[in-house]
C-alpha cells in the first residue's frame, strides 16, 4: 500500500481507501432499509419509570419479510411504534434508508413516516367512509389530486380483490375483508415498508392464511419490505425470512427462521416454538436424546432409516417438526433402547450421518 496516496495497490484498478469506505457505507445502506442501534424506550409514570425497550439492535434487510415475535407485554407494539417515530425512543437511533430519524425535522419525520405504511389488529377503518374513500384518505392528507387518488385507490382495491366493493362501507365487510382494505390504505402512499402490528390476531385460521399470502404477494411483486409483529409462531413460519425474539424489553435471539426453528438457543424461543409441549417429558425410563432437524429435505425419512439401519426400535416421546421452505426443522425427543449396545448403535448412527442430537435427562 502507498501510504502517501492512501491507495490499495491492485494495478490499474486501484481505488482510494476513502472511496472504498464510502462504497462500503453505500452498500450497507442499500442492504438494510432500517437499522435499530442501541434503541431504548422508557415511559415515565406516576409509579416511576417503566422500561419498555432496552438496547435494541436490529438490522432489517431491504425487500425482506422480518418477523418480530414475543409474548404479551414483551415490548413488540412499542418497538413497531418506535420504528416509525409514533413513539420517540429515549435512547439510541432509528436509521431509515441511511438517515437517523432523530436528526430529522418534524416535517422530515412525517415524510419518512409516509414511506412506512401500517396495519393494525383492529383494522382502524373510518366507518363513515366508503372503502374507496378509506383508501384515498392518506392521499388526501398528502394533497394528492382527486382523480389521481381515486385511480390509485381503485388499483389497490383491485390488488386486494375488493374493487367490486368500492362503494361499500366497513360495516358491510367481514374481518378479513376489512384487513384487506386496511392493507390497501397502508399502500396508498407507495411506502417502502409495511408495518404489521398483530395484523392477523383477530382473524380465523383460513382468513389468516389468505392475508399472509397477500402480504407475501405484496413483498414479492411490489418489493415492499414487510415487518410482522406477532405472538404467533405459525405466522413467522408461514411468511418470514428473518425473525427476532423479544423478551422482557430485550432481543433475546435473532436470525433466519429456519435456524431458529431447528436450534433455538434461548428458553423464550423454545417456549414460543414448542409451546407448552416444551415441558419436561416424565415418562420413559431409558436414556433419551433430542434430535434436531436443521434443514434437511422435508421428505427424508430420518427416523425410519435409522431404525432400519440399526435394526432396533426407538420410542418417540415428543415431536415438533415442520416444513419451512421445503426443509424439515424442529426437534424430536426419543427414548433409546434399554440394551446399552443397541442404544450406542443409535447414537453412533446419528453421529455418522451428521444429525445433530443431545442426550437429555
Amino acid at each position: 500500500m502507498d501510504t502517501q496516496s492512501g491507495e490499495l495497490a491492485f494495478g490499474h484498478d486501484a481505488v482510494p481507501a476513502s472511496e472504498q469506505s464510502e462504497r462500503a457505507k453505500a452498500a450497507e445502506v442499500d442492504d438494510f432499509i432500517i437499522r435499530l442501534v442501541n434503541m431504548g424506550k422508557v415511559f415515565t409514570t406516576s409509579s416511576g419509570d417503566v422500561v419498555a425497550l432496552d438496547d435494541i439492535c436490529l438490522d432489517i434487510r431491504r425487500g425482506s419479510i422480518q418477523g418480530i415475535i414475543g409474548l404479551s407485554g414483551a415490548g413488540k407494539s412499542t418497538l413497531v411504534r418506535c420504528i416509525n417515530y409514533l413513539e420517540v425512543p429515549t435512547s439510541g437511533r432509528v436509521i431509515f434508508e441511511g438517515k437517523s430519524l432523530g436528526d430529522m425535522s418534524p416535517v422530515e419525520v412525517r415524510e419518512a413516516r409516509r414511506k412506512m405504511g401500517m396495519i393494525f389488529q383492529q383494522f382502524n377503518l373510518l366507518d363513515q367512509r366508503s372503502l374507496l374513500r378509506n383508501v384515498t384518505f392518506p392521499l388526501e392528507i398528502a394533497k394528492t389530486g382527486r382523480r389521481e387518488a381515486k385511480k390509485r385507490a381503485m388499483d389497490l382495491l383491485r390488488l386486494v380483490g375488493l374493487e367490486d366493493r368500492a362503494r361499500n362501507y366497513p360495516a358491510q365487510l367481514s374481518g378479513g375483508q376489512k384487513q384487506r382494505v386496511a392493507i390497501a390504505r397502508a399502500l396508498a402512499t407507495s411506502p417502502k415498508v409495511l408495518l404489521c402490528d398483530e395484523a392477523t390476531s383477530a382473524l380465523d385460521p383460513k382468513t389468516t392464511r389468505q392475508i399472509l399470502d397477500l402480504l407475501k404477494k405484496i413483498n414479492r411483486e411490489m418489493g415492499v419490505t414487510v415487518i410482522v409483529i406477532t405472538h404467533q409462531m405459525s405466522v413467522i413460519e408461514a411468511i418470514c425470512d428473518e425473525v427476532a425474539v423479544i423478551d422482557h424489553s430485550h432481543i433475546a435471539e435473532k436470525g433466519p427462521v429456519s435456524e431458529l426453528f431447528s436450534n433455538p438457543k434461548t428458553e423464550i424461543a423454545r417456549r414460543l416454538i414448542l409451546g407448552d409441549e416444551n415441558e419436561e417429558v416424565h415418562f420413559g425410563n431409558n436414556r433419551k436424546v433430542r434430535i434436531v432437524f436443521d434443514g434437511r429435505n422435508a421428505h427424508e425419512p430420518i427416523i425410519s432409516d435409522m431404525v432400519m439401519s440399526c435394526k432396533t426400535a426407538v420410542n418417540i416421546l415428543f415431536a415438533n417438526t415442520r416444513e419451512v421452505e421445503g426443509q424439515a426443522v424442529g426437534q424430536m425427543l426419543v427414548e433409546l433402547p434399554e440394551k446399552e449396545e443397541e442404544a450406542e448403535r443409535i447414537t453412533h448412527y446419528l453421529r455418522q450421518r451428521g444429525i445433530l442430537f443431545e442426550e437429555v435427562k
